[in-house]
């Protein structure tokens, strides 16, 4: 069933609406089992109580797992889940059994391997499919379980990535044929299982469709972790899903406006396997079948869905009822989305070829504020956090955070930022723009993001394998990456070599890497004008003629520049300074510039400056007198 997985299952979701299985957890329950059934003869001598460790039934009861899920695909399943919800390490700790991790997910995908084919071969008409679970394990990436020190985190990204790697490959060499990253409600949790599974497809030459499904905690509309369904999409979709949605949480009722949001934002198809409504105050659920058909039922006749199923409290009977609904209804058409960079912190922010200019703030940057510089070494970072809640304030719809300062260890202030700005709901609404001279403080970073990033930035300086290897990297982790016009040469300096050097970055990046020609952001080098250096004339109007050429030759791809290097000829008198950076900005947003690194509460307006300045600053930004820069002086 694996060769060709993803074409069957796409053909199958393009022509019908497919449906999942309902509840492992409740048809388990409905066993009553003891805690000798659980331990069996192999655990008979396990200390602790194995009592509710549900996933260690695919060892010691293989039989009453399987049953289940021939009761599921008899009701209709085309897709079963594994018996793998709680098979991480992290999770199966609670019972002392976390060293079973990768044969729980073997065996798991075993027995529902051996269930689906048994059913297909009944009926080969009608393929069904194995679905890989992998759940969000009991630990948050991004929230600190300690409300005294909101930067303390008790599993890393890396962390995950080993768990959720050996649960991976467990359950493709058991036989699923798809991995479903179910129940999220930390999205950085979901990146590092889909940083894990690339990972793993890449070693063992397998690589199986992704399905993606959220949770949806309360009425706010947003993961536990604060995300927004569209900031959601955005911080997943490097994976490529096979589908996106939602599980889980709330009914189907309150589900709804959630899956229809995300519909309507991704370009993939679309799950959704709610609860069986909210648990009442025994823990048991009243929600009829009748009722939770009729709520689904307006999910497919709004062509919302393309695939459906049942979450906690749901059973067979509920899937038989789903399987006769989605024979008579019309699967949802994947929206064709246009080309644009989505980001997120826990909001989404679109990028278009029209959008307007957009504000980078500067000052939580090391090299560029002092103060910022100073409150980082003397560890002041409440008034840190200051620092970034202003730039937000003031208008920055993505904050640059760099921590490269000699008198710094650069790698552990940025992972603890990071980690307190995860805290600070009005800070981290907003994407981050990740920035280091040094890669092994871009990575760490990157591991601390739950929303989509901007790596700023990777270049061909170190030569063409570190640069491919980097943006890899920058692909798995799913952020946008800022190329600087730089290669083993050195910093382009003139017009002919930024044409050069993005030309060939961005056919590296597309052509070989895969790379979304719409996450490039180039920075053509904005270097000080008005130096006195007669070499130095022709920066500005480089830039600008460098912005025109990448807006026409490099499709999709975006302009990114630090502004605020262009006045350093003038460091010492600000309304200079920022009268130079509003002529420049208002020139090169013309020419294609889509954002820069600006202090973003300190932007003159162009039309507000007193002509004659005016004329002095274009004087010199296009080199238009022998005199200009004495002009402008």
């Amino acid at each position: 069933m694996q060769d060709n997985t993803t074409d069957i299952l796409t053909r199958e979701l393009k022509k019908r609406i497919l449906v999942l299985d309902g509840a492992m957890g409740t048809q388990i329950q409905d066993l009553g089992l003891s805690e000798d059934d659980y331990r069996s003869d192999r655990f008979s001598d396990h200390e602790g109580q194995l009592l509710g460790n549900s996933d260690l039934l695919s060892l010691t009861q293989p039989k009453a797992i399987r049953d289940i899920h021939l009761e599921y695909l008899h009701a209709g399943s085309d897709i079963i889940g594994t018996n793998t919800f709680t098979a991480t390490a992290v999770s199966q700790a609670d019972y002392g059994t976390e060293a079973l991790c990768y044969e729980l997910n073997f065996e798991s995908a075993r027995i529902a391997r051996d269930a689906a084919d048994q059913i297909t071969r009944e009926n080969p008409e009608k393929p069904r499919f194995v679905a890989g679970a992998i759940g969000p394990t009991t630990r948050s990436a991004s929230l600190s379980p300690d409300v005294n020190d909101p930067g303390f985190r008790n599993i890393t990204f890396d962390d995950l990535v080993e768990d959720y790697g050996t649960c991976i490959q467990g359950l493709v060499d058991g036989g699923a044929d798809i991995i479903l990253i179910e129940t999220i409600f930390d999205v950085l949790n979901c990146k590092a299982a889909i940083y894990a599974a690339k990972k793993a497809f890449r070693a063992s030459g397998t690589a199986l469709p992704i399905m993606i499904s959220g949770t949806i905690t309360d009425a706010s509309g947003r993961l536990l972790s604060g995300q927004t369904a569209d900031a959601f999409w955005a911080s997943t979709k490097h994976a490529n899903p096979l589908s996106v949605g939602f599980n889980c949480a709330l009914g189907a009722d309150e589900l709804r406006p959630y899956i229809e949001q995300i519909s309507r934002t991704s370009d993939c198809f679309i799950s959704a396997y709610p609860n069986r409504g909210l648990p009442n105050e025994f823990g048991e659920y009243d929600e009829t079948i009748e009722h939770m058909v009729s709520a689904m039922r307006d999910y497919a006749e709004s062509g919302l869905v393309n695939l459906i199923g049942g979450c906690c409290g749901t059973t067979p009977n509920h899937i038989r009822a789903f399987s006769e609904l989605a024979a008579a209804s019309t699967p949802h058409a994947r929206t064709v989305q246009p080309r644009r960079s989505l980001l997120s912190g826990l909001e989404p922010f679109t990028i278009t070829e029209d959008s307007l200019f957009i504000n980078v703030g500067e000052r939580t940057n090391v090299t560029g504020s002092a103060k910022f510089a100073r409150l980082i070494r003397e560890e002041s970072y409440e008034e840190a956090l200051d620092v970034a809640r202003q730039q937000v304030e003031n208008g920055a719809q993505i904050i640059d955070i760099n921590m490269d300062e000699g008198m710094l260890d650069s790698k552990a202030a940025m992972v603890r930022f990071l980690n307190l700005i995860a805290a600070e709901p009005d800070i981290c609404r907003v994407p981050i723009m990740v920035d280091s001279s040094r890669w092994e403080v871009i990575e760490a970073g990157l591991k601390c993001i739950q929303g989509k990033s901007i790596v700023n930035s990777i270049s061909l300086k170190e030569g063409k394998a570190s640069f491919v290897e980097q943006a890899r990297a920058c692909l798995d982790y799913g952020a946008a990456v800022i190329v600087m016009a730089f290669d083993e040469n050195g910093q382009a300096d003139n017009l002919e070599r930024r044409q050069n050097i993005c030309r060939r970055s961005y056919d590296i990046l597309v052509n070989e890497v895969g790379f979304p020609a719409e996450d490039i952001i180039f920075d053509p080098n904005a270097f000080a004008i008005a130096t006195g250096i007669e070499e130095h004339n022709l920066y500005g109007k480089d830039f600008i003629d460098a912005c025109t050429f990448i807006k026409k030759e490099l499709p999709h791809a975006h302009i990114s520049g630090g502004i605020s290097n262009v006045s350093f000829s003038f460091r010492g008198n600000n309304p200079v300074r920022e009268a130079i950076h509003a002529v420049f900005l208002y020139h090169a947003v013309k020419a294609g510039l889509t954002m820069g690194i600006v202090n973003a509460g300190q932007l003159a307006i162009y039309e507000e400056i007193p002509v004659a300045l005016r004329e002095c600053i274009e004087d010199v930004i296009y080199n238009r007198r022998e005199d200009a820069t004495e002009s402008l002086i």
